[in-house]
């Protein structure tokens, strides 16, 4: 997508929906929604429209840090702990591994 062609208004819209649709449990779009933002709301001159959009780039960046931290401790957590919580962890698992390291 070309934001350059995009009117402003157009932009914060599309800038509030992806943070919208992150709430949904997609902190993907919140990731997204950082990276093509990012240059509107910090680097481009300023106009009316960019004060709002530098508030929801600000907010999808932490909404993807949080989620990313959430989810490399529950990776780490699970990894370390799949073996002592025997029939539960193996329950959870989409591929059960046979044995233990």
């Amino acid at each position: 997508m070309d934001l350059s062609r995009a009117p402003n208004e157009r932009k914060l819209y599309l800038c509030k929906w992806y943070f919208k649709a992150g709430f949904a449990l997609l902190p993907f779009l919140w990731s997204i929604n950082t990276i093509w933002f990012f240059n509107e709301a910090f680097r481009k001159p300023a106009y009316d429209e960019q004060k709002e959009i530098k508030k929801y780039v600000i907010f999808s960046l932490v909404g993807s840090l949080v989620w990313m931290v959430a989810i490399v401790a529950w990776v780490v957590t699970f990894q370390l702990k799949r073996t002592e919580w025997g029939e539960f962890a193996d329950n959870i698992s989409f591929i059960i591994p046979l044995g233990q390291a």
